[in-house]
């Protein structure tokens, strides 16, 4: 979708890996319609990012002046997010947030325009947070069964891609993974252990409860995302060897029986999933990676259990679960007038 009107973008985070295909995105989709500010840190000031075509040169984010931008695109971390989101709110612009910082503000909207797109409408602030990753594959599997048979436990693995944690920590695998043929030992730099040929059940720090950061975010996004606030979410999150592309092994049980038709007929009704055939079962390789859509397949029922549903999901971190299903946030808004219509830049 191309916004109607010119639209001015600030970029945050223009040469991380989810800002370059924020770029990507918004090039593909927009085009011309856009103008785009690349911001960073001053280590990169000067730099050239792409966006489709034509390069951006990439300005300081410190300082930069927000009153004339349309919307705000946050793909930096929290701290960042912290210190300068109340600026380019309080200077007029929309701002879409990446990072955890605003996730559980109850003034600022969580959303994933497939699911929940009424929440933009019930907000109290120009903020709008955008789920962690992990959680918005989840729910986009998961939206069309609550609705149809309604949702009351869900139990889930994750298999995290080393690209949630950055251009560096892909750098590491690389580096680690030829570290291994050549029979030497890895040193971690990014991770707590080595990843590569490893496997790291541990994503964030530990929580009172025991749970993990990156599990208590699927936990409590969940619930405000389906609008289910007393829904048990049971995670564990793990780090995997993989480039790019998270995967999920979900167990949900739900209120009602369970018809398998009607729960492929949902999804095929359903924007944003595909389902994959039963002999091609979905990879982050061959399905996910440079995908928009969240693939779902291995769907089966749980061994006698009529209100029990196994299911397979993945996705491209870096798109879906991050810069698609934020740049999918801005045409929302835009497309619904929110912002000053009538602004020109």
């Amino acid at each position: 979708m191309k916004p109607s009107q010119p639209l001015c973008v600030a970029l945050v985070g223009a040469t991380g890996a989810v800002g370059e295909v924020a770029l990507e995105l918004m090039a593909r989709r927009w085009g011309r319609a856009v103008r785009v500010h690349a911001l960073a840190s001053e280590d990169s000031v000067g730099r050239e990012v792409s966006f489709g075509r034509r390069s951006v040169v990439v300005e300081a984010l410190s300082g930069f002046d927000f009153a004339d931008i349309d919307f705000a695109l946050f793909c930096a971390g929290a701290e960042v997010s912290a210190e300068h989101v109340p600026r380019a709110e309080q200077a007029g612009a929309w701002v879409v947030d990446n990072s955890a910082q605003f996730r559980e503000d109850p003034a600022v909207p969580l959303v994933v325009p497939e699911v929940n797109p009424d929440a933009l409408a019930d907000r109290r602030s120009q903020i709008v947070a955008n789920p962690n990753c992990s959680t918005i594959q989840m729910v986009l599997a998961l939206a069309p069964i609550h609705r149809l048979f309604g949702i009351e436990q869900v139990v889930v693995s994750t298999y995290q891609a080393v690209s949630g944690a950055g251009k560096a920590a892909m750098e590491e695998l690389g580096r680690q993974a030829v570290d291994r043929f050549n029979f030497r030992q890895p040193t971690p730099t990014i991770f707590p252990q080595p990843i590569g040929f490893n496997l790291i059940p541990l994503i964030g720090e530990i929580e009172a409860n025991g749970s993990s950061t990156e599990e208590m975010k699927m936990v409590r996004e969940t619930r405000r995302l389906l609008a289910a606030p007393n829904l048990p979410v049971h995670a564990t999150a793990v780090r995997v060897p993989v480039f790019n592309g998270h995967a999920e092994s979900i167990y949900v049980r739900t209120q009602r029986p369970i018809d398998l038709d009607q729960a492929h007929a949902a999804w095929a009704d359903a924007s944003g999933v595909e389902v994959a055939p039963d002999a091609e079962p979905a990879t982050p390789l061959t399905h996910a990676t440079d995908h928009d859509a969240v693939w779902i397949s291995r769907v089966r029922r749980a061994a006698d259990d009529a209100h029990g549903l196994m299911l397979w999901v993945v996705a491209d971190n870096l798109r879906k679960g991050a810069a698609l299903n934020a740049v999918q946030i801005i045409e929302a808004l835009w497309d619904a007038r929110r912002p000053a219509a009538g602004a020109t830049h």
